[in-house]
C-alpha cells in the first residue's frame, strides 16, 4: 500500500500497522521521502529516487527525529541531481559472497574460515540491500552478543572488516560503523582442568568426529583449528606437519605424534583428504556448539572451553617435569623463549625433547585413567 500524505510527528505516530505486507506514506512537500511501516510495525524512514526508483533507508522512527531525516533526505537528492557517485545497489548476501571469495585469495585458510564463520553464523540480513543496512542494525546485531563477549568482539571486528570492503568497493555511500564504539575484549581466560575434570571430560567424549578432536586437543595441546583441518598430507607415520599458510605465526610446525594420538587418528588419508569432515561436506568438522553441549552433560561439567585444553597440556607438561622451551616448541609458540633475536639464531628442533615430553603425556593421561577397561575409548 502507497499513499501519500503530511508527514509530521502527529501524523506519523498515528499511522496503524498493516494486515499484510508494508505500507509507504511518502511526505507531499518532499518528493520521495516518506516512511515504510512494516508487518510487524517497524517504521523507517525512506527515499526513493531515480529512474529506477530505487529505495534506500534513511534510518528508524524513533532513532532520528522527522527533522534529520528530512534533512539527509534533501542531502542525497542534492547529491544525486548534481551526478555525484552513487553506490551500486546490490544485497547483503551478494556482497558477502565476493567478499569472501576476494579475501580467499590473500588470507590464510584458517583465517578465511574464521570470516565465513562469524559473518555468516552471527550476521544475518538475507538478501537486504547493503544501503539499507543502517547503524541500529549494525548496534542490534552486535547487542545480541553481549553475553558471549569474545565472540561479539571477534563478530565487531570481522564485520568491520567486510563494510570497510564494502565501502571501498563503492556499494556504500558511507560505512555504517565508522563511528561506532568497538565492544571491549574479552578478558584472557586462565581456566585449566584439573586432572580428574580432564579424567570425566577423556571418559565422556565419544568415538565420533567431536570425540576424537577433543582427545586429540587433550594429547596434542594444538589450536582446534589445526586439528580440526587436518588432511592426509600433514599426518606423517609419526609427525603432524602443520605447513606455514595453516598455523597462526605463519611458521611450519612438526609436531611428535604419541602412539596413542596415532591409535585415534586410524589409518591413513589420501593427500587433501580430511580427517574430520563435516558430516556430508568437503569442508572441516564445524558441529563444535553441540558437540560440547552433549559432551558437558555427559561429563557433568560446563565451565570450561575447548581452548582450556591447550593450557591445561601447557601446564601439565610443565608439572611432569617437561622444560618451558619444549613445551613453547610444542605449542609452536615464537614469543616466550623463542622471541627476538633467539628466535632468529635460534635453529635446534627440539625434536628428540618433544618426542618425549608428548610420550610422558601420553603416560600421565593413561595413569589417571587406570581401571577403564578400554580407557582409550571410554
Amino acid at each position: 500500500m502507497v499513499r501519500q500524505m503530511r508527514l509530521t510527528d502527529i501524523s506519523i505516530r498515528a499511522l496503524k500497522t498493516p494486515t499484510e505486507g508494508a505500507a509507504i506514506f511518502y511526505d507531499d512537500s518532499l518528493a520521495g521521502f516518506g516512511v515504510r511501516i512494516s508487518e510487524g510495525g517497524t517504521k523507517s524512514f525512506i527515499l526513493t529516487h531515480g529512474r529506477r526508483r530505487q529505495r534506500e533507508t534513511i534510518g528508524r522512527v524513533g532513532v532520528i527525529t522527522l527533522q534529520d531525516a528530512r534533512a539527509e533526505a534533501k542531502r542525497r537528492l542534492a547529491e544525486y541531481t548534481l551526478g555525484r557517485e552513487r553506490p551500486h545497489s546490490i544485497g547483503w548476501s551478494d556482497a558477502l559472497e565476493k567478499y569472501l571469495a576476494e579475501v580467499k585469495a590473500t588470507c590464510k585458510p584458517r583465517t578465511h574460515e574464521d570470516y565465513e564463520y562469524f559473518l555468516k553464523r552471527y550476521v544475518r540480513y538475507g538478501e537486504t540491500r547493503l544501503s539499507d543496512i543502517s547503524p541500529h542494525d549494525i548496534r542490534s546485531t552486535i547487542a545480541r552478543l553481549a553475553e558471549t563477549p569474545a565472540v561479539q568482539h571477534r563478530t565487531y571486528t570481522v564485520l568491520r572488516a567486510f563494510l570497510r570492503w564494502a565501502h571501498r568497493q563503492h556499494y556504500l555511500d558511507r560505512d555504517p560503523m565508522e563511528r561506532m564504539q568497538a565492544p571491549p575484549a574479552s578478558t584472557p581466560r586462565d581456566r585449566i582442568l584439573t586432572d580428574e575434570e580432564l579424567k570425566r571430560v577423556w571418559r565422556a567424549a565419544g568415538d565420533d568426529s567431536y570425540g576424537k578432536i577433543v582427545k586429540l586437543l587433550i594429547l596434542t595441546g594444538q589450536r582446534r583449528g589445526e586439528i580440526t583441518g587436518l588432511t592426509g598430507g600433514m599426518v606423517g607415520a609419526d609427525v603432524i606437519t602443520f605447513p606455514s599458510d595453516y598455523t597462526k605465526n605463519g611458521r611450519q610446525h612438526i609436531l611428535p605424534l604419541g602412539t596413542t594420538a596415532k591409535e585415534i587418528l586410524g589409518r591413513p588419508r589420501p593427500r587433501e583428504t580430511l580427517y574430520f569432515p563435516a558430516r556430508g561436506k568437503t569442508t572441516p568438522f564445524n558441529g563444535f556448539s553441540k558437540g560440547k553441549a552433549h559432551l558437558d552433560n555427559r561429563c557433568g561439567s560446563s565451565d570450561w572451553t575447548v581452548h582450556d585444553l591447550r593450557r591445561t597440556f601447557a601446564s601439565g607438561l610443565a608439572s611432569i617435569g617437561v622444560t618451558l622451551p619444549v613445551i613453547e616448541r610444542l605449542l609452536n609458540h615464537v614469543s616466550g623463549s623463542f622471541g627476538g633475536i633467539v628466535g632468529v639464531y635460534q635453529r635446534y628442533d627440539f625434536m628428540p625433547e618433544m618426542r618425549d615430553a608428548i610420550a610422558k603425556w601420553e603416560g600421565h593421561i593413561s595413569g589417571l585413567l587406570v581401571g577403564s577397561q578400554t580407557w582409550l575409548n571410554e
